[in-house]
């Protein structure tokens, strides 16, 4: 399985979002840090969940890394999110 399709499967199973794309910017940052030859290394994400009602800014991101689990996160070098109920 992919990282793209192991955050994808975490993501929907704790959060249940109305909307999830999960998309590898990864071949944009050639050349930067953190870079992975065949990608996989840079992530952005954009999750629509009622789970995130009444939740702070900071509360939605802990949620997701909390989803994704502390090895995945630390594979991943870059993620930017976009979180909305």
């Amino acid at each position: 399985m992919t990282r793209t399709e192991q955050i994808e499967t975490r993501l929907r199973e704790a959060l249940d979002p109305r909307e999830l794309t999960v998309r590898d910017d990864s071949e944009r940052h050639r050349g930067h840090s953190g870079y992975q030859e065949g990608g996989e290394s840079h992530f952005h994400v954009i999750i629509r969940s009622a789970a995130f009602e009444g939740q702070s800014r900071i509360a939605r991101h802990r949620m997701v890394h909390s989803a994704l689990g502390p090895e995945l996160v630390k594979a991943i070098h870059a993620l930017s999110m976009d979180l909305d109920t």
